[in-house]
């Protein structure tokens, strides 16, 4: 094993992560552990052409502006690429700031199409892009019989782009979460004749606190319940709701069963993060892994890295990762990583259900 020399200049690499509150820490926590066990893997294996990986890590907590001011700094720290976030509005924020400077940006997990406002060489994505995640959410809904639904919405570009695309499918009754408290949500459920609820919200509130008043509502005993921006995946969902978290159906993006190098990094990220790793743990694994390998191949030039994104071929944990030009899409696109709609199994809220796969 060529592990490089500890005096060897490094190869930096910004990490954007939601680690504080408001941001979702819990994700911002899974996919910072993908992050790290990769660049650890890559410096047990020899590094950069001998130089150790360095991720110099920044907490955006759901801040557009914030994560424009890190991105600044980055950049002036001299980092070869970005990498991370999960947050559509931050990563968008990230996104056009580095686009702006030059700054070769893989996104990890957000899933806003309109991740830039026009054509950017220089940023790629691993995640899906959310049309397509949540037209196969709306085909899983139609699937169930479920062709009205209810959407409890906040406002956020991410939100209204979701419920955008739900409205194109189905019949979609907004309910503004500006506006009502959970019981109202339940006395709206009662009388407008939708058979689901989306939660567009955040978590642990309002969400938590719907899913309880809606479940405890003797009226609303057949309202499925559903959380496509994929809430249920984490286990403080688990911890917040017990057995009314299950049974909620949510969008994820794993294969339905793990090659060997998915099944490997599973071990060891379970061990990491002391719980089961989430999909966005393995977002943030393939997205170093994907950035080493252009790094080996391209230095840390950045306009070099930038160019190398359409000539990218890196197995990953979930699948073969290429990057193309995707019709309504600005950015270098995985198209597609494998999506799943799932659920905790009410008999086992600690078990997964696979319900429908896109």
């Amino acid at each position: 094993m060529n592990t490089p020399s500890a005096d060897a200049s490094s190869v930096r690499i910004g990490a954007l992560a939601p680690l504080t509150r408001p941001g979702w820490a819990e994700a911002g926590r899974h996919l910072l552990a993908g992050l790290e066990l990769a660049a650890g893997e890559v410096n047990d294996t020899g590094g950069i052409g001998g130089r150790p990986l360095e991720l110099v890590v920044r907490d955006t907590a759901a801040d557009p502006e914030k994560a424009a001011a890190a991105v600044d700094e980055l950049a002036g720290l001299g980092v070869a690429a970005l990498a991370g976030e999960y947050h559509s509005v931050v990563a968008r924020a990230a996104a056009a700031r580095a686009d702006a400077l030059g700054l070769p940006y893989l996104c990890s997990s957000a899933v806003l199409d309109a991740l830039t406002e026009q054509p950017a060489d220089w940023v790629a994505r691993l995640a899906p892009a959310q049309s397509r995640g949540w037209r196969i959410y709306a085909d899983f809904l139609l699937g169930a019989g479920h062709s009205r639904i209810a959407v409890a919405a906040q406002p956020s570009v991410y939100w209204a782009s979701g419920t955008r695309i739900l409205r194109d499918h189905l019949t979609v009754i907004d309910l503004d979460m500006g506006t009502l408290t959970p019981a109202d949500v339940c006395d709206e459920l009662a009388g407008n004749g939708a058979t689901a609820l989306l939660l567009l919200v955040g978590h642990p509130d309002p969400a938590v606190p719907i899913v309880q008043a809606v479940r405890r509502d003797p009226r609303l005993s057949e309202i499925l319940i559903g959380a496509p921006a994929g809430q249920p995946e984490f286990a403080g969902w688990a911890s917040a709701l017990g057995d009314d978290g299950a049974g909620i159906p949510f969008l994820r993006y794993l294969p339905e069963r793990l090659g060997p190098l998915g099944a490997r990094v599973e071990t060891a990220l379970r061990e990491r993060l002391a719980e089961a790793p989430s999909f966005v743990a393995f977002e943030g694994y393939d997205t170093i892994t994907v950035l080493a390998e252009v790094l080996r191949s391209q230095g840390v030039d950045r306009a070099g890295i930038a160019k190398s994104w359409p000539h990218v071929a890196v197995e990953g944990t979930r699948g073969r990762i290429r990057f193309s030009r995707t019709p309504g899409i600005g950015v270098w696109q995985w198209a597609w990583p494998p999506i799943q709609v799932a659920d905790r199994d009410p008999a086992e809220p600690g078990r997964f259900r696979i319900l429908h796969t896109g």
